[in-house]
């Protein structure tokens, strides 16, 4: 349900407000697919981009429940822990699990990790293997931290400046986190902003608190969410 957008958000922001996570999840899936469908109708494909972590799990699986050509779909992740499947923190092995199932099972997905023994020496074998996709992403799902870090693009990273004003060739960036595992891969900012529909999904107040931070500082470098929210950029919050 739509309810008035905060005060301190952009022009270009939509505003989504759910009573809880359940009907959240429903919603965005339905819209995310509805995007998809559109895509496939002027494109032989359509490129979709969700993010990790235990927030999205409900949604990417009743996502993995709609109605469309999934065959003609190509998925990837905004960011990826250098992890192989194995590992918990594997946020391939989230999506296998919760999207790229049901009606969903015949999408083509492509992983960020490749077995390289460091995220800096996959980057190459990673923007090759993205390349194999069609960009710009049609579609684009984002969650954000309580330090206000997207994807794997944190706050004073030593490659920030780098995956925010990369070229827009430039598909995918080996950053650091602050948490282990350090090593992750990222789309960069450019790719991130140049997805067709982009979503921000939160949930809780205290998302709700960084949000409003991000926008009073205003400076990516402090808090990367920012960049994002100057674009178009449909975000989806339930308390």
């Amino acid at each position: 349900m739509k309810t008035a957008k905060p005060h301190f958000l952009a022009h270009l922001t939509h505003w989504t407000h759910y009573e809880n996570a359940t009907l959240l999840a429903l919603s965005m899936a339905e819209n995310i697919a509805q995007q998809l469908v559109q895509a496939l109708a002027i494109r032989p494909r359509a490129s979709l981009a969700v993010s990790g972590g235990r927030t999205p799990i409900a949604m990417l699986k009743q996502l993995s429940l709609q109605d469309l050509d999934w065959h003609r779909v190509d998925i990837t992740l905004a960011d990826e822990r250098w992890v192989g499947e194995e590992d918990p923190s594997s946020n391939a092995a989230l999506v296998r699990a919760s999207l790229v199932k049901n009606k969903a099972k015949g999408a083509t997905f492509y992983p960020l990790f490749n077995g390289e023994v460091s995220a800096h020496l996959g980057q190459i074998s990673c923007q090759k293997g993205l390349n194999k996709m069609p960009w710009p992403l049609d579609v684009l799902v984002l969650g954000m931290g309580n330090d206000g870090h997207t994807a794997s693009l944190f706050p004073q990273c030593s490659k920030l400046q780098q995956a925010l004003s990369a070229p827009v060739s430039q598909l995918c960036i080996s950053t650091l986190a602050p948490t282990e595992p350090n090593q992750r891969m990222s789309l960069t900012a450019p790719t991130l902003l140049t997805a067709t529909h982009k979503h921000l999904h939160i949930e809780g107040e205290e998302k709700y608190r960084v949000l409003q931070q991000a926008m009073t500082l205003a400076d990516p470098l402090k808090m990367p969410i920012f960049a994002v929210l100057q674009s178009p950029l449909t975000i989806h919050w339930c308390p």
